[in-house]
C-alpha cells in the first residue's frame, strides 16, 4: 500500500467531510476551469459529429468513419504512458495552455480546408491523429491538474462535476452540430470548435497561482516510465480498478456500434432514433455524474457494484423484446457506466502519491480509451456476423465476468466479502461488518 500523501486519501476517505453537489464550484480557479471546459466540450462534441458526417460524405463508407475514430485513439494506446511522464515532469498550467491551444488550432485548420472546399479524407485522418497526439499529453495533465485546483478534500466532487460537464455538452453539442451542418455545412462546426478552446485557455490564464496546490515537477531521470509501471503493479488498490475499467472500456463501451446496429437491423429506425438512443444514454450519464458529485467520496466497493450492475444491464438490454423497454434501459446503463468511470478515476487519483499521479492517470486513460482500437473492431465483427443482440450481449458478458472476477480478487486482498442485500444490492463489505451484523 502507498505510504505517501496519496495513501491518506485512498478509496474510502472523505466520509466525514461535508459536501454538496456543486461544492467544488465555490473555488474560483475551478469555476474558471469548469466554465472553459463547458465551452470547449460543447465544441468537441460538435466536431465529433461534423467529422464523422464529413468523412461519410467524402467516402460513403462507414469503415472510413471507423478508421477516423481509431486514428484519434491510436496515439493514446501507443504513447499514453509517455504523456504521463511529461505530465509529471512539467508544470501543469502552462502545459495545459499549450495543449489546449494546439487542439484549437487543429479545429481551425480543418475548418479552413473545409470552408475553402479543398478538404480530402486524408486531411481528416491527419487532423484526428494529431488531435490524438496532443491528447496523449493533455489528458493526464488535465486529470491531475484538478487536484491542484481543488485539493484532496474536493477531488472526488470535482472529478464528478467534470464528468457532468462533459455529459451536459454531449446533450447540447450534437444538436448544435446538426443544425450547423444542415444550415451552413461542417466547416463552421470545425471553426466554432477551434475557437471554443479560447475559453479554457483564458480560464487558465486568469487563475490565481497562489490558490493552487502545486505538485513539484519531477526532474528528468532515466527509468521514470518503468518506475510508474512498478508503482501501479505493487498496489492492488490501483492495478485492479485500472484492469476493471480496461475491460469495460474495451468491451462494454461500444455503444456507437451496438446502437447503430439496433436502429438499422432490429428496430428499423432512422437517424432520429439513433439520436434518441444517444440522448437517453447521455441523460443517464449526466444523472450518474451529479449523483457521484453529491456523494463526495469514492469507494472501491461502489466501483465494483456499479461495474457489475452496468455489465448486467448491458447483457439484459441486449435481449429487450420491445423498442421502448430497450430505450428505457439505456438510461440506467448510462448512469452506472458513468459511475464506474468517475469512481475509478477519483479512487485511483486519491490512492496515488502526487509525484506519480501523471504517470498513473496516463496508464488509466491509456487502458480505458486505448482499448478502443482493439475492442471496437472485434465487437463490430461479432455484431456484423451474429447480429446486434449477440454483439451487445458478448460485450456485457465479458464485462460482467471481469467485474465479478475482480470483485473476488479485491475481497481477498482487502479482507472483504461479497454481500447481497435488499437495500444496497451487491456490495463488498469488511468481514468484521458481517460478524457485527450477525
Amino acid at each position: 500500500m502507498s505510504t505517501g500523501t496519496g495513501a491518506d486519501s485512498a478509496p474510502d476517505h472523505l466520509s466525514t467531510s461535508k459536501h454538496s453537489m456543486f461544492s467544488s464550484l465555490r473555488i474560483r480557479n475551478y469555476r474558471l476551469f469548469a466554465t472553459g471546459q463547458a465551452v470547449s466540450n460543447t465544441g468537441t462534441w460538435m466536431q465529433r459529429i461534423a467529422q464523422d458526417w464529413l468523412v461519410l460524405s467524402l467516402t460513403g463508407s462507414a469503415s472510413a468513419v471507423g478508421i477516423t475514430i481509431a486514428l484519434q485513439f491510436l496515439p493514446m494506446m501507443l504513447f499514453g504512458l509517455y504523456g504521463g511522464v511529461l505530465a509529471d515532469r512539467l508544470a501543469k498550467r502552462p502545459l495545459l495552455i499549450g495543449t489546449q491551444t494546439a487542439m484549437g488550432l487543429t479545429g481551425v485548420a480543418l475548418a479552413a480546408l473545409t470552408l475553402a472546399g479543398h478538404v480530402q479524407v486524408w486531411h481528416v485522418y491527419l487532423a484526428a491523429f494529431l488531435l490524438g497526439l496532443v491528447t496523449v499529453v493533455d489528458n493526464p495533465a488535465r486529470q491531475t491538474f484538478v487536484s491542484e485546483m481543488v485539493g484532496p478534500a474536493q477531488l472526488a466532487n470535482a472529478v464528478s462535476l467534470n464528468s457532468a460537464n462533459f455529459q451536459s455538452a454531449r446533450l447540447v453539442g450534437p444538436a448544435l452540430a446538426g443544425v450547423l451542418i444542415t444550415a451552413v455545412g461542417s466547416g463552421w462546426a470545425f471553426l466554432l470548435n477551434g475557437l471554443s478552446f479560447a475559453a479554457p485557455v483564458a480560464g487558465l490564464l486568469l487563475m490565481r497561482t497562489r490558490d493552487l496546490h502545486p505538485v513539484e515537477p519531477q526532474p528528468r531521470a532515466k527509468g521514470q516510465l518503468r518506475e510508474g509501471l512498478r508503482y501501479v503493479a505493487g498496489r492492488p488498490e490501483l492495478i485492479w480498478p485500472i484492469v476493471l475499467v480496461g475491460f469495460i472500456g474495451t468491451f462494454g463501451f461500444n455503444f456507437p456500434i451496438w446502437l447503430s446496429a439496433f436502429v438499422s437491423d432490429v428496430f428499423h429506425g432512422d437517424a432520429g432514433t439513433y439520436g434518441l438512443f444517444n440522448t437517453l444514454i447521455a441523460a443517464g450519464s449526466l444523472a450518474g455524474a451529479l449523483l457521484a458529485a453529491r456523494r463526495g467520496h469514492s469507494r472501491l466497493r461502489l466501483l465494483v457494484a456499479a461495474a457489475v450492475l452496468f455489465s448486467a444491464l448491458v447483457l439484459v438490454t441486449a435481449f429487450a423484446p420491445g423498442f421502448w423497454l430497450f430505450a428505457a434501459l439505456l438510461v440506467p446503463i448510462g448512469m452506472f457506466g458513468l459511475t464506474v468511470n468517475v469512481t475509478a478515476n477519483s479512487s485511483v487519483q486519491m490512492a496515488t502519491d502526487p509525484e506519480m499521479r501523471g504517470r498513473v492517470m496516463a496508464l488509466f486513460m491509456m487502458v480505458f480509451t486505448g482499448g478502443t482500437p482493439v475492442g471496437a473492431p472485434l465487437v463490430g465483427w461479432i455484431t456484423d456476423t451474429y447480429g446486434a443482440r449477440v454483439g451487445m450481449a458478448a460485450g456485457g458478458l465479458v464485462s460482467l465476468a471481469a467485474a465479478l472476477t475482480i470483485a473476488l480478487i479485491l475481497s481477498r486482498v482487502g479482507n472483504l466479502r461479497l454481500r447481497v442485500s435488499r437495500h444496497n444490492g451487491l456490495t463488498l463489505v469488511p468481514r468484521r461488518d458481517l460478524v457485527t451484523a450477525a
